[in-house]
């Protein structure tokens, strides 16, 4: 947008004037935000892609057949594991270690991304200084 002083204006006031083709064409300085589209409604609403709904209604009974059929797959899933030995107890500590290493590989980013900005170079230079791989 462009600010000029009009001859016809004494008040020493600077007019707002647009440099858009559209803003020679609105009336009475009305702005134009968002463009007509006749494809999508443009305030529609939000239609999160994570919302599963279910196009069949079953009834309570078969609701808790249902539920039942899929603890009794579970249960076997559970016993197949253990009996390869695996242990809840180690599922936790694995859970546990994993948060540790992404917490420790989130301030090595940070560090490589302040390290690059000092040096004036790229992340994916210091990868190769350091010796590291780009997929760890």
């Amino acid at each position: 947008m462009n600010l000029q002083q009009t001859p016809a204006d004494n008040s020493g006031q600077k007019k707002l004037i647009s440099s858009t083709p559209e803003g020679n064409k609105l009336k009475g300085g009305a702005l134009k935000r968002t463009p007509l589209s006749k494809l999508k409604k443009v305030n529609s609403n939000f239609k999160s892609p994570g919302q599963v709904t279910k196009t069949t209604k079953l009834s309570p009974e078969e609701e808790v057949e249902e539920l039942e059929r899929s603890k009794r797959q579970l249960d076997a899933e559970i016993a197949q594991l253990e009996s390869e030995g695996y242990r809840v107890e180690e599922l936790d500590d694995h859970i546990d270690m994993l948060h540790e290493y992404n917490d420790i590989k989130d301030m090595g980013q940070s560090l490589l991304g302040r390290i690059a900005a000092l040096r004036g170079t790229t992340t994916r230079e210091l990868y190769s200084h350091f010796g590291l791989e780009l997929d760890d």
